[in-house]
Order: structure tokens, then sequence, then C-alpha cells
């Protein structure tokens, strides 16, 4: 199995060699966040210093959205994989584990159902966005965490106060996070046949605070506000591995794994690049940001932006 970064690091430093060239990436990786220059010279030597680490377990290393010390590990990763993040699709490679190799989150399901056919919640048939939420009251964890970052997300919103929109998306990451997927996937994901559904879906992530700004920015800033931090840059790498559209694949997606891709889009949520559905009508999402005055960037702009809102794979 491959090691996670945090264990290849220690690793590494305790051997002289392999110390030294992780230094020299250490300084390569502070140059690109700081988006300063390096002459030909100081990128030879980055490059270098990358090709130098190919016996080293850092190069196979990865991170696990449910590990404790996550941003480190990502910061690991990221710091011996700069030369990747020149521009947006050359962010391939996932530092995530893949699902499947992941401990698996199990629910006691059949108790769950036991304990929903003995309640009147039985009765939500008509609106399945309502029984997730009931679902997620049954568990400790799901209510305690979801709570969170509701009251967090709806402090301020409607006032005129701003609200904690930092605070919010950690809120709504410890909830993705924290709680297995059997709650989080039927909230985020429940089957709607009418409006009032589709309105409760669309706001269970809280879009005042978590999604939408005053005015829509433009989605370049918003893509570089995500390749400053270490989490987004890593699910904006994870969402376009998995959810790479292919036209001749069955589920639309290159990878074939379209529970992958609905994983990848969750991790989302909670970055600065936050997702959303579009209306209470419909299961379009997007994300809050606009191509309008993109110049000589428009076509970038408008790849990400369809890597949201035109994806067959998603």
């Amino acid at each position: 199995p491959r090691s996670d970064c945090v264990a290849a690091e220690q690793l590494c430093l305790s051997d002289s060699t392999c110390n030294a060239t992780y230094r020299t990436l250490e300084h390569c990786a502070l140059a690109k966040t700081r988006f300063l220059p390096l002459d030909h010279e100081s990128r030879v030597r980055c490059l270098n210093a990358e090709l130098g680490l190919a016996n080293s377990s850092l190069l196979h290393c990865k991170c696990h959205r449910r590990m404790k010390r996550q941003e480190h590990c990502l910061r690991i990763f990221w710091t011996v994989h700069s030369s990747m993040t020149d521009g947006y699709f050359h962010l391939e490679t996932s530092p995530y584990e893949n699902p499947a190799n992941e401990e698996h989150w199990q629910t006691d399901y059949n108790k769950l159902a036991a304990l929903l056919s003995g309640s009147q919640l039985s009765g939500d048939a008509t609106n399945p966005c309502l029984k997730a939420t009931h679902v997620c009251n049954l568990s400790k964890k799901c209510v305690r965490l979801r709570t969170d970052y509701a009251s967090t997300c709806t402090k301020g919103v409607g006032s005129e106060d701003v609200c904690d929109r930092r605070k919010c998306h950690k809120g709504l990451r410890n909830f993705f996070e924290k709680v297995p997927e059997d709650f989080t996937k039927r909230i985020l994901f429940c089957p709607c046949k009418d409006e009032l559904c589709g309105e409760r879906r669309r706001k269970t992530i809280v879009p005042d605070c978590s999604f939408q700004y005053s005015t829509k920015p433009n989605c370049l800033w918003l893509l570089d506000s995500c390749l400053e931090d270490h989490i987004c840059k890593s699910r904006l790498a994870d969402f376009q591995q998995n959810c790479q559209p292919a036209d001749m694949s069955p589920d639309g997606c290159s990878q074939h794994n379209h529970a992958a891709c609905l994983q990848a889009y969750m991790g989302m949520i909670g970055t600065p690049m936050t997702p959303n559905y579009v209306s209470n009508s419909s299961v379009e999402v997007s994300l809050w940001c606009t191509c309008e005055s993109s110049g000589n960037q428009k076509e970038k702009c408008d790849q990400i932006l369809g890597m949201f809102e035109t994806n067959k794979c998603l």
C-alpha cells in the first residue's frame, strides 16, 4: 500500500540526501505559491530535485480525506509535485487515495430502517430531502455536525453583518468529512419531484453564506483563490481526475466510476470553489461566478465553469 505523505516525510527527513532534496523542493513550492518568477537555473534545479526523489516513498505518497493531519499531508504532496501546478488542466493527479482503497465507513442501515419504519417518518415519502434530514437526526454525530455548520452559516445572514464564510466552509467540510457518506449523500443528492423538496436540497449547504456573494466574481478569480489553498487545490485535482467526462463511456465518466465523481463533488463543498444547485426545479449545478470580462482568458474561464455546468460525468 502507498504510504501516507506524513509518514513518507518523516522517512525522508531522516536520510541526509533525501532531506537536502526535499528542502530544495520546499523553496521551489514556496516561490510558486507567492508567484515569484523563477529563473531558468532555478527551474532546472527544482525539476532535478523532483526527479531526485524517484526512489523515495515521497513521490508516490497519498493522503486521506478523513485523516487527522490532512492539511499537513496535502502541503507535503504539493511540495513534491509543485511542477504540476502550472495551470488548471495540469492538476490531473489527485493527492487523495482512491476511495476504493480507503476504509469504508459502515453504517448499520438495517438498524436505521427498523427505527424509521416504526416512526412517523415513513410518511415523508413525498419529500425525500426532509426524510434524509430525519435519518440524519437518528445519528448523534450527523445531527451535531449538521447543527454546527447550519448555525455558523446562518449567523449574520440577512442582517447588515456579513456571515463568516471561512468558518461556514470549515463547518461544511467537517460535516462531509466526518459523517458517514450514507447520511451525507442522502442529504445532498435526495431525489425531488417538486419545488418544495428542491428548495430544501438547494439550501442544504446554506447558500446565502457558503455559495453566494453579493455580486458574481469572475471564475478565474475563484480559481486563483482555490489554487492558493492546499485543501481546495487538492479537492479540485480530485474532482478533475474523477469527474473527467468521456463521450463514449456509459456513465459519461472517463474513470468509469460515477460514485467517485459524486464523492469528489462533495469534496468541493466548503472550499472557495463551492458548487451548488442552480434552482429548485432541476439537478443542474454550477459555481457562483461569471466569465464576463475575461478578455483573452475567456476560453479558460469557460472550461472551468463547464466542468460543473456541462459535465456529462457529473
